[in-house]
């Protein structure tokens, strides 16, 4: 949630970041709405005091046994518009509380601004010394003919959009969950693995729940959401918490399984394993100090990208333009895999830089000093890796001609020191 004082202050500057991000929304009404409150709030508290000064009347009038009929008379009606006053504030608040934390974050100056992903600027790029296969054939061919996975009789089950996971793959899959996890906390990340369900205000907290509700799976008759991804545990674990300077960063790679209705989307992307209802993810959040916070995304980036080089995955590194990022983050880069079955680069990862955005929602805040007036940290986000992208981006790249995938070096240790998969292991 932006700062109350900006938008009052500084509209221009919020009208401006809404345009970048090409976002409609009626910031005048708004405005509106936080006046309103504002003036009803006064009134109200007028109402309550003045209700208090004839109550003390009352009370002098009973003393002096003196007539008190008309002031008693007086104090209801006064606490009848106390009551519809209450029942107006209630409204204003929830429309404003609504329509102010569906305001998008501020955008960093460093973001280039352009309405959609072809706005996008590519940072960096890294192949391996082999290069690229730029023809080869997808995931779904390679796995249909080495049995590991089933798309038809998890649709008999589950619907469209779910899988079985068979034989090599399941421990491929696990491989690299247990490569990433063990990688990530070398690097000073503690581990965690959340909670896969979470309360309304909780997931509130972490997202936009107005856009975010479309995504997320509801418990019928609960107040409860699947995870769409373990960031969001991970960003209300702390919720309410005051950290002094010294504990921070705070850094987590947690795992989790990820749910997500992917409504809207078609095309090839919904066949095989690429865009998915159920996912697992290895995610870093780190908690930081607003001055080191930039830093700080500069190093989760930089140890992500490590990651995938000693995948040997050849990838890019995309900075997101205004137009395409999500609307919680102030800057975002894309890790994009070379993926030669589509004969093209597909996001992997997203790292991004939250600012307060988040802390603002949830109340977590630090102290430079003991007794000092407490402050918003930063939050930050990344993707290690949504396994099933990441396998994809594995057997299209280390496909062979015999239809075999070699496995990475540094995922066999992991797989029983197993070099490849082919038919014959399944």
């Amino acid at each position: 949630m932006i700062d109350v004082k900006l938008l009052r202050d500084k509209p221009n500057e919020i009208e401006k970041m809404l345009r970048d991000r090409n976002v409609n929304f009626e910031l005048t009404e708004l405005l509106q709405i936080d006046s309103e409150r504002r003036s009803t709030i006064t009134e109200l508290e007028s109402l309550k005091m003045k209700k208090n000064m004839i109550s003390k009347e009352v009370s002098k009038k009973k003393k002096a046994n003196e007539e008190i009929a008309s002031k008693l008379k007086e104090m209801k009606l006064v606490a009848e518009k106390i009551d519809n006053f209450n029942i107006k504030k209630i409204k204003i608040q929830e429309s404003y509380n609504k329509k102010l934390q569906s305001i998008p974050n501020l955008i960093h100056n460093t973001v280039p601004i352009g309405t959609d992903f072809n706005s996008n600027l590519e940072i960096g790029k890294w192949n391996p010394k082999g290069g690229i296969n730029k023809k080869a054939k997808d995931h779904i061919e390679i796995s249909l003919k080495n049995n590991l996975i089933d798309i038809e009789r998890a649709a008999k089950i589950s619907g469209s959009r779910f899988y079985f996971l068979k034989n090599e793959l399941v421990k491929l899959n696990y491989a690299l969950i247990s490569f990433a996890l063990k990688f990530m906390s070398m690097k000073g990340y503690g581990m965690i693995q959340p909670p896969y369900l979470m309360n309304r205000k909780s997931m509130s907290g972490a997202v936009i729940l107005s856009d975010f509700e479309e995504v997320i799976y509801k418990i019928e008759d609960q107040d409860l959401y699947l995870i769409g991804t373990s960031e969001h545990a991970a960003a209300a674990m702390h919720a309410g918490e005051i950290f002094s300077i010294g504990e921070l960063p705070l850094r987590y790679v947690s795992i989790s399984p990820c749910f997500r209705k992917e409504a809207g989307s078609h095309g090839r992307d919904t066949k095989g394993i690429f865009r998915v209802h159920q996912f697992e993810k290895v995610e870093i959040f780190s908690i930081t100090d607003p001055e080191e916070s930039w830093n700080e995304h500069e190093k989760i980036l930089t140890d992500v990208k490590e990651f995938y080089e000693k995948l040997e995955i050849p990838h890019r590194i995309m900075l997101l333009s205004s137009g395409d990022m999500g609307k919680v983050a102030a800057k975002t880069y894309d890790i994009e895999a070379w993926l030669p079955g589509q004969s093209n680069y597909r996001e992997i990862v997203s790292c991004s830089n939250c600012t307060d955005y988040q802390s603002r929602r949830l109340g977590i805040k630090f102290r430079y000093k003991q007794h000092e007036n407490s402050m918003l940290v930063h939050t930050l986000n990344s993707t290690v890796t949504a396994t099933e992208r990441t396998l994809i981006a594995i057997i299209e790249n280390f496909q062979n001609e015999d239809g075999s995938i070699t496995i990475p070096k540094i995922l066999r240790p992991y797989m029983d020191n197993q070099n490849e998969i082919k038919s014959s292991h399944v």
